[in-house]
């Protein structure tokens, strides 16, 4: 008896693919990681104070992406260098996006929004890359020293002040 091979044939299971935006997003996020003359996405003020203060990797600030069954829309703030040719760059963006969502999740990009919403040369950006918690790790350093200091003051005199009081205390035993 010969034996039959089992084979699946998976047209014949239903269900469906779908994509969380925050996955969409983190595609974009790291696609945006090497286009010439983009420094940065900025998710605005509010969302860059978070992201300083706490220093997160989170590739998606910034990324706004609306996702369908079968399409996806893209809003971005960006910075980008001074010097260089934003609408190549706006270009590479729409390119490349277009390219690893398809790739990845075989949906179509629509659309694709970019403002532009600052120009720094690169020394700027680098300056300005020192974040929030740069500076408080160093000030944390430096107030965690006097702390330290100081404990170690107030801790040398509670101990001699239980010295004297040790000592200048009557037995209260016969």
């Amino acid at each position: 008896m010969e034996k039959q091979e089992n084979k699946v044939n998976i047209n014949d299971i239903s269900g469906e693919l779908t994509f969380a935006e925050k996955v969409v997003k983190k595609i974009i996020g790291y696609a945006m990681d090497n286009i010439d003359g983009l420094l940065t996405i900025n998710g605005g003020f509010f969302s860059n104070i978070a992201e300083k203060l706490v220093n997160t990797n989170d590739v998606t600030t910034g990324i706004n992406a609306e996702v369908g069954k079968k399409q996806v829309a893209v809003d971005m703030d960006v910075v980008v260098e001074y010097d260089k040719d934003s609408r190549h760059i706006y270009d590479e963006i729409k390119r490349i996006i277009a390219k690893d969502i398809r790739e990845m999740t075989h949906l179509e990009v629509v659309e694709v929004n970019v403002n532009v919403v600052d120009i720094k040369t690169q020394e700027q950006y680098e300056e300005e890359s020192e974040t929030v918690q740069d500076k408080v790790t160093s000030a944390g350093k430096t107030t965690g020293h006097y702390i330290s200091q100081q404990t170690s003051k107030a801790t040398q005199s509670v101990n001699e002040s239980v010295e004297n009081i040790e000592e200048n205390r009557e037995p209260r035993v016969e």
